[in-house]
């Protein structure tokens, strides 16, 4: 058998809006630049003729804004390509000179070495899923600034809403609709507020609408369906963690999945010391965010409420006893954290730590559920 391990490229792109600089590592020889081409898929197609036979190129570039159209070009073309993750590129100590060129050959060399780390790089209906949920988180902060404005145009006028009256309650909305400015200008302004605020809040029930058709129309449906049963999971949670994290058995572990979180602590030991800190927050901050606010829920005493009994409708009773079994466990973690003096923030990232474990389990079920129909 010919052995191709001698004529194997490894090429390192470093990709931007316009540009893409290229170099290739040979084993034997010194990374050499190619110089820099357009980001185009006409110029990306002649560069893989270029570098020659498909079977031996091996293509990395770092995740960015570009996404992933490059990838799936040149897989298209029979090239075996990954995208690596910029945070865990090594670093020389000392190297501050840093140009297109120069990275394009770091990637190469290190694609050669072995020592650069793919990230899971997601289907194009996976990505669309992904994009649509982003999309809703966009138009929460986008509500969230609009509120701003609002409440700091009303404070620097005095106004105030009456007492016990919740902020952007009905009764709010209904008390901002009816004040009246003394001064024509303000009133525009205030009426400018109010208007752009609803279109906020239109666009979000749009998108949640969408996010609720899909919940029911995709490849993932039972899963989502299966983890609305665990306690601070409701559909828009359950949604965000299928879009951000995919096939959640691709994890052999659940402590895979917490790692790929960031939701471990982080530690620096040596010799006999042992020293951990906070977590790492590295990896896939929109998941860590929703687990986190689901692991809220764990602080109350464990119980079925109306709304979760009707989320566990129809799902097994393996999930949901694995659910209950979440909620004594986990409520149980919250309350010997706090009770040993750690801040109840600190508390809640471990137990939503935890909570990931309960959902890497929830979709294992339901994929040996699947498998044994099939």
């Amino acid at each position: 058998m010919k052995d191709t391990t001698a004529s194997t490229t490894f090429v390192g792109l470093d990709v931007h809006k316009d540009t893409i600089a290229v170099a290739v590592a040979r084993l034997g020889q010194e990374p050499e630049s190619l110089g820099v081409v357009p980001n185009t898929p006409e110029s990306v197609a002649k560069l893989a003729r270029r570098l020659g036979s498909p079977k031996t190129l091996r293509v990395c570039y770092e995740a960015g804004p570009c996404g992933y159209a490059i990838l799936r070009q040149l897989q298209k073309l029979g090239i075996d390509c990954v995208v690596v993750a910029p945070s865990l590129v090594p670093q020389r100590a000392g190297d501050r000179v840093k140009t297109d060129r120069r990275d394009a050959l770091k990637l190469a060399r290190l694609h050669r070495s072995g020592e650069l780390i793919p990230v899971w790089v997601p289907d194009e209906a996976q990505e669309a899923l992904r994009d649509l949920v982003r999309a809703r988180e966009d138009v929460i902060e986008d509500r969230l600034r609009k509120r701003h404005q609002l409440s700091k145009f009303l404070l620097r006028l005095e106004l105030r809403p009456p007492e016990k009256t919740r902020a952007w309650s009905t009764k709010f909305t209904a008390w901002l609709q009816g004040l009246k400015l003394s001064q024509p200008a303000q009133q525009i302004v205030l009426r400018e507020y109010i208007h752009a605020l609803h279109e906020v809040e239109t666009r979000l029930q749009r998108l949640e609408a969408e996010l609720a058709e899909m919940a029911q129309n995709c490849p993932h449906t039972a899963v989502i369906a299966a983890l609305q049963s665990l306690r601070g999971v409701g559909q828009l949670t359950a949604v965000t963690l299928v879009a951000e994290l995919g096939d959640l058995t691709r994890f052999d572990t659940a402590q895979q999945l917490m790692a790929y979180t960031g939701l471990v602590p982080s530690e620096h030991s040596s010799g006999g010391s042992q020293r951990r800190g906070g977590i790492t927050k590295c990896g896939n901050a929109h998941v860590r965010r929703v687990a986190i606010e689901a692991a809220w829920h764990y602080r109350n005493a464990p119980r079925v409420g109306a709304a979760l009994r009707a989320r566990q409708d129809g799902v097994s009773p393996t999930i949901n006893s694995l659910t209950w079994k979440a909620q004594h466990r986990l409520n149980l973690k919250f309350r010997r954290l706090v009770g040993r003096g750690k801040p109840k923030q600190v508390a809640v990232v471990a137990v939503a730590r935890e909570l990931l474990g309960f959902v890497w389990a929830v979709a294992r079920q339901v994929s040996r559920s699947s498998s044994q129909v099939a």
